[in-house]
């Protein structure tokens, strides 16, 4: 096999990545095909050979799956922000579903099914049943954050988008499906501001121009929009800004414009100093019937629908009766903290952003919730020290870890405190299922549920809840 060599391709499954996974009729190779998806039989170019598997590009559709729907955004292949965005949304939970069982399985050695007769219960320690993928009622206009690139097209227009699959390159598009529409007329007041005063686009290969990117974040409950323009400069470099925010506070519900300096020669969006053009410093949003101040640093959950039925679980899960000392690890700006504070005796959140953490205290005061304490700190260095307080002994631990999952000193200190209850909150099955492997190895544990849930539709990520019991001995 060579590159450029033209396939055909039967697809019978799909990567994390959204990619799908299928084999020529002669059953060598295996491809992964972008924009194919399963049950598709596909006509594609090699883009790039391995030893043991091919890359391919999808160059036509022979015959469509069942289960393949119109895309609804004109640009959704080529951003690929939307890697399911052709699937129909039934099957994309139940391919979401599915994703955790075989994680769970080939990485855990696990024995996860569903009732489908085609996973049913294998031989293996610790059976568990994932059940059904949590979806939405309407899996569109969810996101609650927008982070848009600036920058020219190939005629030297200014556009803003975002960018296309694993490349830099802009894809002109302000009205993401998945955002408020809202968006797009934030957009384009900046894009025209910037054209009437010939203000440029930072182009990162020579490290010049002035706007880089621009933040927007909505407050799905109160209404209430935030912008923020990172620049490559001065707030005084941004000309005549009084006059684009005079314009921007014209939108419905805005609370917040404000500049952030990024000035270094990187891939971060966000630089450290950001200033206050108008209004308040962040915006309020509720989860529930609590309060979240929201500034342009904070942590805070894309789709807030679900993330009212993520934590909804993570609290269900530990079952807290009033009585329980709480630890949350990664506990970030205190979301799921302040849910458990709720019914718990004590929460004790763990958070290595000291911003973070002051959101958190704050967000604590804003809900009169004083029955927590907020630490900065990597949890696994945080919590042997806590481990040391007679007062904190924790009966239920909730991690909440980025996609690298838990540090392997944070999962001995958590089998040495020996809580009742680990719940364990994971946007990544994959090390999900490694670090369950490491806790169900010790013997003192049995996984009892799992719930996937889908904070991104027409995307493949999946959020994960697992529920850890201690075995009484």
């Amino acid at each position: 096999m060579n590159k450029n060599d033209i396939v055909e391709v039967a697809i019978t499954d799909m990567s994390d990545q959204g990619e799908g996974i299928g084999k020529t009729q002669d059953g060598g190779l295996t491809f992964f095909v972008k924009d194919a998806i399963v049950g598709d039989f596909v006509r594609a170019v090699v883009t790039k050979v391995m030893k043991n598997y091919c890359y391919a590009k999808m160059l036509e559709v022979i015959t469509p799956s069942p289960d393949r729907v119109p895309a609804r955004c004109k640009v959704a292949r080529a951003c690929g922000g939307c890697q399911f965005q052709e699937i129909a949304y039934d099957v994309q939970l139940k391919l979401k579903r599915e994703t955790v069982i075989r994680k769970l399985r080939h990485i855990g050695h696990i024995a996860a099914f569903d009732d489908d007769s085609s996973i049913s219960p294998p031989e293996g320690k610790n059976p568990v049943y994932v059940a059904p993928t949590l979806g939405m009622d309407d899996p569109w206009r969810y996101r609650n954050k927008t982070q848009l690139p600036i920058g020219y097209d190939r005629e030297k227009n200014l556009v803003a988008g975002f960018y296309a699959g694993r490349t830099h390159a802009i894809i002109a598009h302000e009205d993401c499906l998945l955002a408020d529409a809202g968006n797009a007329e934030i957009a384009r007041i900046v894009l025209a501001h910037m054209n009437r005063y010939k203000i440029s686009a930072y182009d990162e290969n020579s490290h010049t121009g002035l706007v880089r990117h621009l933040l927007i974040r909505h407050g799905h409950t109160t209404g209430q929009w935030m912008v923020c323009i990172i620049i490559n400069g001065r707030v005084k470099d941004l000309l005549h800004a009084d006059e684009l925010v005079a314009t921007l506070k014209e939108h419905p519900g805005m609370a917040s414009i404000s500049v952030n300096i990024n000035t270094k020669n990187t891939n971060v969006i966000l630089g450290e100093e950001t200033i206050l053009l108008y209004g308040t410093p962040y915006i309020e949003d509720t989860i529930g019937n609590l309060k979240f101040h929201i500034g342009p640093h904070s942590f805070f959950q894309v789709n807030p629908v679900q993330t009212e039925k993520l934590y909804g679980c993570a609290l269900d899960f530990a079952g807290l009766t009033g009585n329980e000392v709480v630890w949350d690890l990664y506990c970030g700006i205190g979301t799921i903290s302040l849910f458990l504070a709720q019914k718990a005796k004590k929460v004790y959140g763990v958070e290595i952003v000291p911003q973070a953490i002051e959101n958190a205290k704050d967000n604590a005061l804003l809900n009169s919730l004083l029955n927590t304490e907020f630490m900065v700190g990597s949890a696994e260095d945080v919590a042997p020290l806590l481990r040391k307080r007679p007062e904190a002994a924790p009966d239920v631990v909730v991690v909440d870890p980025p996609r690298k999952g838990c540090d392997g000193k944070l999962l001995e200190t958590m089998l040495a405190m020996a809580p009742q209850r680990i719940v364990y909150v994971s946007c990544d099955p994959a090390t999900l299922a490694r670090d369950l492997a490491i806790l169900l190895e010790s013997g003192d544990y049995r996984l009892e549920k799992v719930q996937p849930v889908d904070m991104f539709p027409m995307a493949g990520h999946v959020e994960t809840v697992a529920l850890l019991e201690k075995l009484n001995k």
